[in-house]
């Protein structure tokens, strides 16, 4: 018998690497379709009012113009439907937010659409609007729950007891803004109805979920809703359900009776897609004089939209990541008048960690005590906050490992000393977390007479690989090599499957594709190994599976090492080289793990460094909506980056081994970078971004400081 080389664990080429670079692969907007017109949203000039008149006849009157959608002439949808009240569009004349769909044109053309929608004349009635967060609001509340399920006040101990007589405290405050999700493919979609029937081409990260509202939305059977998503260029977690110019799209489809396209421009794409809320975070460590915590308190104020009482898990890892007898964290939110925050790659857990990270930073420092040495030494045995064991937690072999690699065992703990020339030199450490999610999935594998496999199943590539390593778990579970297997996703109408969201992907349909491969092969043994004329063909269901799972605490773990340089006159801010080492399971794929790794991490120094959604309180939008106000990482302000991955082992999560990786890697990141910061200048920046105008605050501060200092005038050691 021939040995089949394992595929799980090597590094495969992408499989869509060919169709992608040849342009075979077809995105959304890109599918061939007769007849379709196109449509161009109207928006709200206004951020809290109501519509009072819309005037469609300069529009109508354009060539090529077909339709003027308002709310009083859009089809209706399903008042019922279990949705966020942003995605029922043109359904009244309210106004929530500066920006909001009021009104829509469908033309011919996409340039009539667009002339049209700037033809429409709209009148409002204005109502005072509030876009501003602010810790005092008297409007904050503490939601029932959070995105996780979790409730928004959790207690553990008595926290205010502890607080008062811990003998080392740190009170600090940080913040993080606004932050817009950029992928490389815009929100785009294409819809069709065929009477009662509608399809969607959609870029879109869980078809089958997005049946599944698009179903409830209008009214109509689950079965009667395609969603194609064949291939998708990012998302970051904003295409996790269709948001409202996939709406809009079908709505006017089923007004005209054709197809319609919409892509969003990238101006758009600020205005009307959800973003990272902003964050205000007071940070509370106790701890005896040896390091250990006694008491961790962390408060989160967000902001929502006054439609949606969305509010991100941003205190969640807080109650886990290190033992203290005593906790309390607080979720509050505002109601304001914008556009409903939602997902963006790791929600909550990114701006939350970079607060308790920078937190642990000042407490290792009032201490006297090296950073990693102080997370070891309150690395719990258990769960804190539930008591229960973990699968696995290689958070210790991670900062010890990323020490050894970056070469900490030479960092001078002092602050603001290190000099080369006239930059200064500083290293940062932080710790990485994402809970570990698996789904209930489904997934059909088949047997062809002439030697191949199919193996079908509603995932979503967002450009991560998916396609690659499901096609690796089939091969290996089917004993064949990768070349004999034709793995079809990106379909509401291929079966039950989660979005690609929370770093669940991989991990819930390896599962199902696993258990459905072996399956076929237990089949096969009834027809004595032979394939029928027919072929045979198996589905599989991990409902059960998943929740037989072994009641543990689930998570994936990493540290973050960054090394900066601040010039000490302009303050420009450099990073000259990052480090990750990550913790998260069997790696089906490295080269795909690694570019997970590398991206997520460059969106941390992003974060750190400069994204900043710059509110305009006046009209309510942001100030910055498009690449030349908004800036985002690019290659050149990475060096260097380094991945590495434990041999980490947990029988417990699936039977392929796989765990979540595509969030953990920006967790921590941003807080690298501003510990590395403040150890380059001894000053320390808690509100992110980095901008330079901070940076040069913090040296005009510390500058001020060593004037004063005894001994002033001495030379400083020089590096380099």
């Amino acid at each position: 018998m021939t040995t089949v080389e394992q595929s799980i664990g090597a590094p495969m080429t992408r499989v869509d690497g060919l169709a992608k670079v040849t342009g075979a692969a077809r995105y959304a907007y890109e599918f061939p379709t007769r007849d379709v017109s196109y449509v161009w949203p109207v928006q709200a000039t206004i951020a809290r009012g109501r519509v009072t008149e819309v005037d469609p006849a300069p529009a109508l009157a354009l060539p090529g113009v077909l339709a003027v959608l308002d709310h009083t002439n859009a089809p209706r949808l399903n008042a019922e439907a279990q949705a966020s009240a942003d995605l029922f569009v043109l359904q009244s004349p309210q106004v929530a937010y500066h920006g909001q769909m009021v009104a829509a044109v469908v033309a011919t053309s996409l340039e009539a659409a667009r002339e049209g929608a700037a033809a429409v004349r709209v009148s409002y009635e204005r109502e005072p609007h509030d876009v501003v967060l602010r810790a005092g609001d008297e409007r904050l509340e503490i939601p029932e729950t959070v995105t996780d399920g979790s409730p928004g006040l959790v207690e553990r101990g008595d926290a205010d007891a502890a607080w008062a007589a811990a003998p080392v405290r740190v009170d600090r405050t940080y913040t993080t803004p606004v932050e817009h999700v950029s992928p490389m493919e815009p929100h785009a979609t294409i819809a069709v109805w065929d009477e009662e029937r509608l399809t969607l081409f959609n870029s879109d990260q869980g078809p089958y979920m997005s049946a599944q509202l698009m179903s409830a939305l209008f009214g109509i059977e689950l079965s009667a809703v395609e969603i194609v998503a064949e291939y998708i260029g990012g998302g970051f977690g904003s295409k996790g359900i269709p948001r409202s110019p996939t709406v809009l799209a079908a709505l006017a489809a089923r007004a005209v009776g054709r197809p319609v396209k919409i892509a969003l421009t990238r101006q758009q794409m600020f205005q009307l897609i959800p973003y990272r809320s902003a964050t205000i975070q007071r940070v509370r460590l106790g701890a005896g004089r040896d390091g250990r915590l006694t008491v961790i308190q962390h408060e989160s104020v967000q902001q929502r939209s006054a439609q949606v009482p969305f509010a991100d898990q941003t205190v969640s890892s807080t109650r886990m990541m290190y033992a203290a007898p005593h906790a309390r964290t607080t979720v509050k939110v505002a109601p304001l008048d914008v556009l409903t925050p939602a997902w963006f790659r790791a929600p909550g857990h990114t701006p939350g960690m970079f607060a308790l990270e920078s937190a642990v930073d000042e407490l290792a420092e009032a201490l006297g005590m090296d950073p990693i040495e102080l997370r070891i030494r309150n690395e719990p045995e258990t769960d804190p906050e539930s008591g229960k064991p973990f699968s696995s937690r290689g958070l210790v072999e991670c900062l010890r490992t990323g020490a050894a690699r970056f070469g900490w065992e030479h960092r001078d703990p002092a602050p603001g000393i290190r000099r080369e020339g006239r930059w200064l030199i500083g290293t940062g450490v932080a710790a990485s977390h994402h809970p570990d999610y698996t789904y209930p999935s489904s997934a059909v594998a088949r047997a062809e007479p002439d030697g191949t496999y199919r193996v079908h199943i509603g995932a979503a590539d967002l450009g991560t690989g998916a396609r690659t390593v499901l096609t690796q778990v089939a091969a290996d579970a089917l004993g064949i090599p990768p070349a004999r297997l034709r793995l079809e996703i990106g379909r509401a109408s291929l079966g039950m499957a989660p979005f690609a969201g929370g770093s669940l992907g991989t991990a819930s349909w390896g599962w199902a594709v696993d258990k459905a491969c072996r399956a076929l092969l237990e089949e096969l043994d009834t027809y004595g190994g032979v394939v029928p004329d027919g072929g045979v063909e198996v589905r599989a269901d991990t409902t059960e599976d998943v929740g037989r799972q072994a009641d543990l605490s689930r998570h994936t773990f990493g540290a973050q090492f960054a090394q900066v340089r601040v010039d000490i006159d302009t303050g420009e801010i450099r990073v000259d080289r990052m480090l990750g080492v990550f913790a998260a399971g069997r790696i089906v794929n490295p080269h795909t793990a690694r570019s997970q790794f590398l991206g997520a991490m460059t969106m941390g120094l992003s974060m750190a460094l400069l994204e900043i959604g710059e509110v305009d309180p006046v009209f309510g939008d942001f100030a910055n909506h498009d690449f030349a106000g908004y800036h985002i990482a690019a290659h050149a302000d990475v060096p260097k980056l380094d991945v590495m991955w434990l041999e980490e082992s947990d029988e417990t999560a699936n039977p392929v081994g796989a765990k979540g990786i595509g969030e953990l890697g920006i967790v921590g990141a941003a807080a690298a970078i501003a510990n590395a910061f403040h150890h380059a200048t001894g000053e320390r920046v808690r509100d992110l971004p980095i901008r330079l105008e901070r940076s040069r605050e913090a040296l005009r501060t510390a500058r001020a400081a060593e004037r004063h200092r005894p001994g002033a005038g001495e030379p400083k050691p020089r590096v380099g």
